[in-house]
């Protein structure tokens, strides 16, 4: 079974293999954010259909997918209001999360 990625403590990002990935908007409702999710999963598919058959819409189905993480918030403007600002694609062992990345390495 697969374990959930780790959460960082403000609860901005998730940790993939090292790497800081945004999270979406907490502020989404649960209706809402389901609602996108299956849109992107709609554009993803969209995007390996391109792929396979129809390479004259691949970029119509990656700006699909870029609108559906842009309206969770997964990219774009922060969803946050305090001026930090967006770490997403750094390694997360060079940002300010280095110690508690550290020790929860130790602890997995």
């Amino acid at each position: 079974m697969k374990a959930d990625p780790l959460v960082t403590p403000d609860g901005r990002y998730i940790v993939v293999r090292g790497r800081l990935w945004r999270r979406s908007d907490p502020r989404l409702s649960d209706a809402r954010r389901q609602e996108l999710v299956d849109r992107l999963m709609d554009a993803r598919r969209a995007v390996g259909q391109a792929l396979r058959c129809d390479s004259e819409n691949v970029s119509d189905a990656r700006a699909q997918v870029d609108a559906a993480k842009t309206a969770l918030g997964e990219r774009g403007p922060v969803w946050w209001s305090d001026g930090a600002p967006d770490l997403t694609r750094r390694m997360a062992r060079n940002t300010i999360y280095a110690d508690w990345y550290a020790q929860s390495a130790e602890q997995a």
